[in-house]
């Protein structure tokens, strides 16, 4: 650039020394090298100037992609050791929720397992209550029976066989009676006969009764011992399943969200990376660009010192009094008149012959020169410039250089510009777009996470209506069961407290009709003798109805307690149940509600973020397609920037050489 400058200003001071006729020319040449000398100095320091700069903009632009290229290694360490984390941390948690799903259905399994056994037990214990009772039952009006009558032992047993048939449960009773009998110690004495005669009997019986009362009351001690055990392990157990599903919806929470993390950070780590080989791929063009540069300055540096040094060098020359006194003696300003001659159209001098020659020879040696350089540097401007130095006259030459000196720095300095211009849009629009990827990326996985979120609350409210919706359904099946059985209850109430009445009002009617005989019969026993027993009515029948209907009554008594009692526990049950059942679908339609609402707020950021996606594919879009409309004009050039300014040069040398050639014979042929 200063050598092109400096060649255009000597141009035009050799078109003002043909022109001028004030001052002389050796004085004109003179002003024009310290002029050339000027501007070559100021030239050589704006260059190191820019060149400062530019290495300090190297430097800055090395360190900032030295320190990006740090973070960004570190990130992808930090984003690598979290990935391999959480991934360990999600696989623990699945292998933990599949432990806890094998746990909470073993535990099912077994609590089905003791429910069908307490059952079985349960139906075990009641038919033998049921059995038990009986017997007691009967052996109370068996006893009741034998202390009202008279009967020898005989009489006592067949009555105790005649019972077991009609009754169920004194089978059972003449079973142990006859067994007790036969363990009876041989040789004891015989019991007599008529009233006292039963009294070994009743003993037998009694000592029964008080057995068959003792293992009633084993067997109802043990189903209330294993009915609170199976209470205990029903707890137990619920318990335990609570806690493990607790524990199993926090573990698959923590999963999802791990989940969430895991994909976020995978993005990071892909833009990461793809972020980092920008980086290095920019360092490496930079610190390739700075060391070509740099070689071009330092080049440019020692010939713009030797130009300077070849410039004060002929200054000191010229400037001698001999060169310039001598040329203001013997050299005068001539008028050239032009004429073509021949092909070339060489000018014919109106001097003479000798001059004219010279500057022939100096034209021919100089387009000699331009054609070779321009074969060499395959330029179509030095082959141009041949042919119309042979073709112009001598001081059209000067100006056609001059003005093709002066177009060439005009073109140097248009494409720096717009070197530099290139270089900044690119820069920017880099930038940009690396900006505008980041943020699309972000965008994406924040969409998808959202997703996700979205999906497991969509899954979590339709488990939560149709569990309500069972809820509902077994509340209701609860209240219908619980209605017929109350209005049983109740019936079966009413039943046994009519029959009650009825038997109390039978009872007091024999009650009294039997003990106003028994007191005829020992009144006429006192005032005779009778030849046989007297007639006492159906004395033993009247006891044996008077206690069967005590029996019976006892029964419809036990009924109506019994159904009461567990009338009461079944509508506690029911309403425990009812609450219960009431509480935990509250609470999920608690957790709907406040889910539903936690779904809208995801749906309405995802709604918002995509939208922020949208104008960040816009914008990436918009700066994609800057950067292609950039490419023709800053990056798709068949010979780089470097090449092109150094073949100017190599140009603007050849056209100095050849301008040389012509000051230097036309000199000499003046002389």
């Amino acid at each position: 650039m200063a050598r092109l400058g400096a060649v255009a200003t000597a141009a035009a001071c050799l078109l003002a020394f043909v022109q001028s006729a004030s001052n002389t020319p050796v004085h004109q040449v003179i002003q024009m090298l310290t002029e050339m000398k000027s501007k070559g100095k100021i030239a050589m320091e704006a260059e190191k100037k820019t060149m400062a700069t530019y290495t300090e903009w190297v430097d800055d632009r090395i360190t900032e992609l030295g320190f990006e290229i740090k973070t960004a290694n570190s990130d992808i360490e930090e984003l690598s050791a979290f990935l391999e984390k959480t991934q360990a941390t999600i696989d623990d948690l699945a292998s933990k929720l599949g432990k806890l799903d094998t746990d909470i259905a073993q535990l099912e399994s077994d609590k089905n397992a003791a429910t069908k056994q307490r059952e079985t037990e349960n139906d075990e214990f009641v038919k033998a209550q049921e059995d038990y009772s009986e017997s007691v039952d009967a052996l109370a009006a068996a006893i009741q029976v034998l202390k009202a009558q008279g009967y020898d032992r005989p009489q006592a047993e067949m009555m105790l066989q005649k019972m077991a048939v009609k009754t169920r449960g004194m089978r059972r009773v003449l079973a142990a009676f006859l067994e007790e009998k036969n363990q009876k110690q041989p040789g004891a004495p015989e019991v007599s006969a008529y009233e006292s005669q039963t009294g070994g009997v009743i003993e037998l019986l009694e000592k029964l009764l008080v057995k068959f009362k003792d293992e009633l009351k084993g067997v109802e001690e043990a189903e209330t011992n294993s009915a609170h055990a199976y209470d205990l392990e029903m707890l137990h157990m619920d318990n335990t399943i609570k806690a493990l599903s607790a524990d199993r919806d926090e573990k698959a929470v923590r999963k999802g969200e791990l989940a969430g993390k895991f994909a976020q950070a995978k993005g990071q780590l892909t833009t990461t990376k793809a972020d980092l080989a920008e980086d290095k791929k920019m360092l490496s063009d930079t610190q390739a660009i700075f060391e070509m540069k740099k070689k071009t300055f330092e080049t440019n540096q020692e010939v713009r010192a030797a130009e300077l040094e070849a410039i004060a060098k002929a200054i000191e020359i010229i400037s001698a009094p001999d060169v310039a006194a001598s040329y203001k003696s013997h050299v005068k300003l001539v008028q050239v008149a032009k004429r073509p001659v021949g092909s070339h159209g060489a000018m014919l001098l109106q001097e003479g012959s000798e001059t004219s020659a010279a500057r022939m020879a100096a034209r021919h040696e100089a387009a000699s020169l331009l054609r070779n350089r321009a074969a060499s540097l395959s330029s179509k401007l030095l082959a141009a410039v041949a042919e119309d130095v042979l073709a112009n006259p001598f001081a059209k030459v000067i100006t056609m250089i001059e003005e093709l000196l002066a177009k060439l720095k005009e073109e140097a300095a248009a494409e720096a510009d717009h070197k530099k211009w290139c270089d900044g849009e690119l820069k920017a629009n880099k930038l940009k777009r690396e900006k505008h990827t980041t943020a699309v990326d972000t965008l994406a996985a924040q969409v998808e996470l959202l997703g996700s979120q979205i999906q497991t609350m969509a899954e979590e409210l339709a488990t939560l209506a149709k569990e309500q919706a069972a809820l509902a359904e077994a509340m209701a099946e609860a209240t219908a069961d619980r209605q017929k059985e109350k209005a049983t209850n109740e019936a079966t109430i009413k039943d046994a407290v009519a029959a009650q009445e009825a038997l109390k009002k039978a009872l007091e009617i024999l009650r009294e009709f039997y003990s106003s005989v028994a007191e005829a019969s020992l009144v006429q026993t006192k005032r005779q003798v009778p030849e046989m027993a007297a007639y006492k009515g159906m004395g033993g029948s009247s006891k044996g109805v008077i206690g069967m209907l005590e029996v019976i009554e006892s029964d419809f008594s036990r009924l109506e307690t019994d159904t009461r009692a567990s009338e009461d526990q079944a509508a506690s049950e029911y309403k425990t149940f009812m609450a219960d059942s009431q509480a935990a679908k509250d609470t999920k339609h608690k957790r709907e509600v406040q889910l539903k609402l936690d779904k809208d707020q995801t749906e309405f950021e995802q709604e918002q973020v995509k939208k922020d996606l949208v104008s960040a594919l816009r914008k990436l879009d918009a700066a994609n397609k800057y950067y292609d409309e950039l490419k023709p004009a800053c990056l798709e050039v068949h010979v780089s920037y470097e090449e092109r300014v150094a073949r100017r040069q190599e140009e603007i040398a050849a056209l100095r050489q050849a301008y040389e050639i012509l000051d230097k014979k036309g000199k000499g042929a003046e002389a």
